[in-house]
């Protein structure tokens, strides 16, 4: 009889229940951790759909400054989520052994095969299987050792640079510039990890729609990955996993399927030991299993390969693109960089051991394109969301707040990177003399090396892109080169638009050019 009266009441007051819970949940979000000190949007404070849609919209980056310019230093960008703007606070969070772990919205990224989870560096939560994976595998990636892979790149580049003129330049067809750089960049990358191109160059086109899914995955990604529980209902659902594991449905991401079969073919050629071929990065993969057979199982050798593609194409493709876009948006610039290209071909600067190809070496001999690229990075970086974060059970002072633990907080390079008082006033604008010293003097060397402290591209921390020279190498080299051979402009009649989407990475739609060739000397 109790029950009964009990339901009944419900029913007649089921709409006042429901909004009295409905009122306590935004109360509790609201005044969760303090965090209400805090400025940010109203709805950003008491519910995470508002993040969700911000970045739904693809600017979120955009967002992210503009709050940090009306509010300072600190923005609530959720219940439980505060954005940070002050370089100071980048050690505080990503310093070494600081305690804090990267929070569920890594995860989302994970790759699968075979309905299971690939945790990598980049997505795992995990520090300690983080630190001893890296530590397994970082020799592989240091500068030193990619040189010797140069070649693999200069391959890749010689055909990039021949493919272009057949392509586009001698029929004079507009080129999507922006997909046309990606296809670059996952070529090389296949040829530094596997020995082995996709073929997107010779094929000009999107193989297996690899790119087309990472797309689509990385679009996925970033709004998900705000409310990262939606995933597990999605494409982590158990269910789905469960029926990939036994093979009723192929749940393998395309990446994933082609690094799976480069490397049974690479075990199938040489059964437990490296490729007595070319080193590449696959090699030094194997060898860290035989090494490390405790830390690097196959499955993160899998795991290695597969992350490759994803942090050798989409990063270094972007920063590529802003490179040439921010050149031809500023004519000065690219005349003064064709300058001094010019001045080290009469010098003799370039051996072209690889025809067309500048080296690793001889780009390092070129200061006024480290400012450019530098500044492409500065201006454009590739990640468009904060790093997150989960401070220390115990709180943390983050910046001069003491913020307590559990708390997830970050940095955006879109943000960190505008600040005027380290950049200059003009920090909204391309320019990269900012990066030259004005004279040999104790400040402009001060000033200079607190810039580059500040950039956070690739990240900071024992989290810092281990990919990061990969990218530096491709970079520095294919810049030079295409220059060297190449006129690139603007379509006629077109101002060089082009449209950003934010999708964890802020990839360039709609950047299209023209190539001429280009007489060396500018003749």
């Amino acid at each position: 009889m109790v029950l009964e009266d009990a339901l009944a009441v419900m029913a007649r007051h089921w709409p006042s229940a429901l909004a009295i819970i409905v009122i306590v949940h935004f109360t509790r979000n609201y005044f969760h951790h303090s965090l209400n000190k805090y400025p940010g949007p109203f709805l950003a404070r008491i519910t995470n759909w508002w993040r969700f849609w911000d970045v739904l919209q693809r600017r979120p980056e955009v967002t992210h400054i503009a709050l940090h310019k009306k509010h300072g230093d600190v923005v609530r960008l959720g219940p439980n989520y505060l954005s940070f703007a002050d370089p100071k606070a980048v050690k505080d969070i990503y310093g070494l052994n600081k305690g804090y772990i990267k929070s569920d919205f890594y995860p989302v990224q994970q790759s699968v095969s075979n309905g299971h989870r690939l945790p990598s560096l980049f997505s795992t939560t995990d520090n300690t299987f983080h630190a001893n994976l890296r530590r397994s595998i970082n020799s592989a990636f240091s500068m030193s050792t990619l040189v010797q892979y140069e070649p693999l790149v200069d391959s890749t580049t010689s055909i990039f640079l021949s493919q272009t003129d057949k392509l586009f330049a001698s029929p004079g067809i507009t080129c999507d510039f922006a997909r046309w750089l990606q296809f670059y960049a996952f070529d090389v990358i296949g040829n530094m990890t596997y020995s082995e191109r996709h073929g997107f160059l010779e094929r000009n086109e999107d193989i297996e729609g690899i790119i087309s899914y990472l797309g689509k995955l990385f679009s996925y990604v970033a709004p998900i990955g705000q409310i990262p529980f939606l995933d597990l209902l999605l494409l982590k659902n158990p269910l789905y996993l469960l029926a990939a594991q036994h093979g009723l449905i192929d749940a393998t991401f395309p990446v994933a399927r082609f690094a799976r079969a480069r490397l049974e073919e690479r075990m199938a050629s040489s059964p437990g030991k490296p490729s007595t071929g070319p080193p590449d990065l696959l090699s030094k993969f194997i060898a860290a299993q035989e090494t490390h057979p405790n830390t690097v199982t196959q499955k993160e050798v899998l795991t290695l390969a597969v992350s490759m593609a994803f942090a050798g194409s989409e990063t270094t493709a972007i920063s590529l693109s802003s490179v040439f876009y921010y050149l031809l948006r500023h004519p000065a610039t690219l005349s003064r960089l064709l300058a001094e290209l010019d001045d080290a071909e009469q010098r003799g600067v370039f051996a072209d051991a690889t025809p067309g190809v500048v080296s690793w070496a001889e780009a390092q001999k070129l200061p006024y394109m480290d400012a450019v690229i530098k500044e492409a990075f500065r201006i454009h970086p590739a990640a468009g969301l904060p790093l997150e974060r989960i401070v220390p059970p115990s709180g943390a002072m983050i910046a001069g707040n003491f913020i307590p633990g559990g708390t997830i907080v970050g940095c955006s390079a879109w943000v960190l990177h505008g600040n005027q008082s380290i950049f200059g006033s003009d920090s909204a604008h391309f320019r990269p003399e900012r990066w030259l010293p004005r004279d040999g003097s104790s400040e402009e060397v001060e000033r200079i090396k607190e810039m580059n402290a500040a950039m956070f591209h690739f990240g900071s921390g024992s989290r810092t892109c281990i990919g990061r020279n990969i990218s530096l190498l491709e970079i520095y080299k294919v810049v030079p080169s295409l220059l060297r051979e190449f006129e690139v402009e603007f379509p006629e009649g077109r101002r060089g638009e082009w449209t950003l989407w934010n999708s964890w990475f802020v990839r360039q739609l709609g950047f299209e050019v023209r190539f001429r060739r280009r007489e060396k000397g500018g003749l």
